[in-house]
């Protein structure tokens, strides 16, 4: 029968300003982000889909939760889905970092697989989790399933995907709320569609 992965990034939540590392926090989505998941609940409605998969936080499950109601499919939340751990970076600007923990950002730009913030995970360390979560479910299923993540862990799945170089992992366009397609096969999964880009209906 085949599988059809939808592989989403969910929806926007509200900006920071200065903008700030978001990784492991509890963040809520936006009104724009619930928006960009009621699109997708309008433009998926006729897509039959037999499962579904999400992060543990909040942003991802809220997303998840829009686009299926009124659905019966249970989302099973999966912590390995979950954004990449920026340890002690998280919720700090770039200016922070830099002054907290210097040479530390400029590491990280050059060696974005392999470095670690303080108390935090690699790219390398979320490609592998995230990994080692879905595939084997996905190995298992049929049809169309729909998977809810972040950008971080969508660009690292896909670079697994393309078989490209965790250091382009910033190549990758990821925008809030946005959609990929994938045609999960037995001699290996295809890229259809790449950051496709919600059309936000009105609260």
């Amino acid at each position: 029968m085949g599988l059809t992965v939808h592989l989403l990034r969910h929806g926007a939540v509200e900006p920071e300003t200065p903008w700030r590392f978001l990784g492991r926090r509890e963040v809520p989505l936006s009104a724009e982000g619930r928006a960009q998941a009621r699109f997708w609940r309008e433009a998926l409605a006729d897509v039959p889909f037999q499962a579904a998969w999400c992060s543990d936080l909040g942003r991802c499950r809220e997303t998840a939760s829009i686009i299926l109601a009124g659905r019966k499919i249970t989302i099973e939340p999966l912590p390995g889905l979950g954004e990449i751990d920026l340890g002690q970076w998280d919720g700090l600007s770039r200016e922070e970092v830099r002054q907290r923990f210097p040479g530390q950002y400029e590491a990280r730009g050059r060696d974005l697989a392999g470095f670690r913030p303080p108390g935090g995970e690699s790219f390398q360390n979320l490609q592998d989790r995230a990994w080692a979560a879905l595939v084997p479910r996905l190995e298992r299923a049929e049809g169309h399933a729909l998977v809810v993540a972040h950008a971080g862990t969508n660009r690292a799945l896909l670079c697994r995907i393309l078989d490209m170089p965790l250091g382009h992992v910033f190549r990758l366009g990821q925008d809030s709320g946005c959609r990929n397609v994938l045609d999960w096969r037995s001699d290996g999964p295809r890229l259809l569609l790449l950051n496709q880009q919600p059309t936000p209906v009105p609260a």
